[in-house]
């Protein structure tokens, strides 16, 4: 599965602080400015993972101009994270992928066409599986 890096927020820890926090840790990014909340996902299913009911996922537009993911995590704190690797994607190569890979969202080729088309959106997108 190809999906953003992310994870939980801490206790006493804003949305904002969170996504810093994840993206040090994962893929090694440092950012200062506040990126737009651009979409918004709840998937609530018994058994969705194991100890949990359901996930929340809240997507934010980061752009930047040239950077080479490495987090600040070692390769088995990684690995325990099931991060197996690292990959940038053309919106096209997402598009057009029939491999055995999926991605989350799923249909993730769709917002993003959207994302692109209409840009930020007045209040997060809510996204399906």
């Amino acid at each position: 599965m190809w999906a953003a890096p992310g994870g939980g927020v801490e206790r006493d820890e804003t949305i904002l602080a969170a996504l810093r926090r994840e993206l040090h840790e994962e893929v090694g990014l440092a950012i200062d400015a506040d990126p737009p909340h651009v979409w918004h996902q709840e998937v609530i299913e018994p058994g969705h993972a194991v100890g949990y009911d359901g996930v929340v996922n809240d997507y934010f537009l980061v752009r930047v101009a040239s950077f080479h993911p490495r987090g600040a995590m070692s390769d088995d704190e990684l690995a325990a994270e099931h991060i197996v690797g690292f990959r940038w994607w053309r919106p096209s190569d997402i598009a057009d992928y029939c491999g055995p890979d999926v991605f989350s969202p799923r249909d993730l080729a769709t917002p993003l066409a959207a994302l692109i088309a209409g840009g930020v959106p007045a209040r997060p997108v809510p996204l399906g599986l």
